[in-house]
């Protein structure tokens, strides 16, 4: 449930919001040719993409482009809320506020090579200040103005490219509006040891439900639940027999919340307990 949200607009597009919600809130969020930059003030969160998982606490945040994102509110422990700041990049509202002073990854020319769509941005004062700053105009609507927002977006642009994250942050800015096209295989592969249900993972897909369980039974000859419980058991034998982990954290790093139903489950498939598996290897 979102208990408030707020946004601000620059040339009649929506560039800056905030929300507090209430979990469980989880949301799918189609980026086409945009890019988000998504900063947790309050829980922490879950995000899928196409190619993988991120989860990021308070004070850290998510930089992504063009693809299909599942955004999942984890609430603070104390309030029992989540709260974010979103920072939408448009390719037509960057270059009008450029104009003449168009950065590099704006320009026309050769890009960078880029490995991830999605890339975390970790705790720094710079960026903490930089959000309070802009929480005071929510606060404050009255004092917003164009020129000064154009500012503001103009910062977090700069900032971001002068973090410690950078790097990645670099590749993301570079390509910024270049989509990546991904496979039903390279998404269902990505997401094997990602908490991420079936539905969406069909979400990630853009399939119904119905069609995604069709697609994957024609690919896999098998259920996506029964497939993926099996490469995470498969995981779980490789570990048991290199290394001296504890079964139940196996489990748990497997993906398997109770310990007794991945007992069971390895029995099934390996026709020995856990225990018995690790023993005769």
């Amino acid at each position: 449930m979102i208990l408030k949200h707020q946004t601000i607009d620059i040339f009649e597009k929506m560039i800056f919001e905030t929300a507090v919600v209430k979990p469980p809130f989880k949301s799918l969020h189609q980026l086409d040719n945009e890019a988000c930059f998504l900063y947790i003030l309050e829980g922490s969160n879950n995000h899928y993409s196409e190619e993988g998982h991120i989860n990021h606490n308070k004070d850290e945040a998510v930089l992504m482009k063009c693809g299909n994102f599942i955004f999942d509110v984890i609430p603070n422990e104390t309030t029992g809320k989540g709260g974010i700041v979103a920072i939408h990049f448009y390719p037509e509202v960057l270059k009008k506020i450029y104009e003449n002073d168009v950065p590099d990854f704006l320009k026309s020319k050769k890009q960078i090579p880029f490995h991830s769509n999605m890339a975390l941005v970790k705790s720094s004062l710079l960026i903490k200040k930089y959000i309070e700053g802009l929480i005071f105009y929510f606060e404050n609507p009255t004092l917003v103005t164009e020129e000064l927002m154009i500012l503001k977006l103009k910062e977090i642009i700069l900032l971001l490219l002068n973090t410690e994250d950078a790097p990645a942050i670099i590749e993301i800015m570079h390509n910024l509006f270049s989509p990546r096209e991904y496979s039903f295989k390279d998404i269902i592969e990505s997401h094997i040891f990602s908490p991420i249900s079936t539905s969406n993972l069909a979400e990630l897909t853009n399939y119904s439900l119905a069609s995604f369980k069709r697609e994957f039974k024609k690919i896999y000859d098998d259920s996506p639940a029964n497939y993926i419980k099996n490469k995470r058991l498969e995981k779980a034998a490789k570990l048991l027999v290199v290394s001296n982990i504890p079964i139940s954290s196996i489990a748990y790093d497997c993906l398997f919340n109770d310990v007794a139903h991945f007992s069971s489950s390895f029995k099934t498939k390996y026709k020995q307990t856990p225990s018995q598996f690790r023993l005769s290897q």
